[in-house]
């Protein structure tokens, strides 16, 4: 399974970013999907997840109501919408698919990652 990611940039504060993921070896379907990210000198960090389905998602407290997670299994790509961004959301961005189906919070319940897209917002 490879995943690659797409759709970074530099934005001004307040600007959006649409980030995709294409997976590619295996059809979408059969993995949950997360977003991380992770700044310069940090941990990765737990940024949305989505079911198979996509019928549920979760999301960090700090991006909930500006980040949404969603995903085209006919497209096999998952995306992230970044709105309102904030200079605290500069880091590079990894999707990240779930081999058991069943996403979580930790780096430690995915299986494949992509390479990253870097995000960063200026004040």
């Amino acid at each position: 399974v490879q995943l690659v990611e797409s759709g970074g940039g530099l934005v001004q504060a307040g600007g959006s970013l649409r980030l995709s993921c294409a997976v590619s070896g295996r059809t979408l379907s059969r993995y949950a999907m997360g977003w991380f990210r992770q700044a310069p000198g940090e941990e990765r960090e737990f940024v949305a997840r989505i079911s198979r389905s996509g019928i549920i998602t979760d999301y960090t407290d700090s991006v909930k109501g500006r980040f949404t997670i969603s995903r085209d299994n006919a497209k096999n790509t998952a995306y992230l919408q970044m709105n309102s961004l904030k200079p605290e959301d500069t880091a590079a961005y990894y999707c990240a698919a779930a081999g058991t189906g069943n996403s979580g919070t930790q780096r430690d319940d995915y299986d494949y990652w992509g390479q990253g897209t870097q995000v960063t917002v200026s004040s």
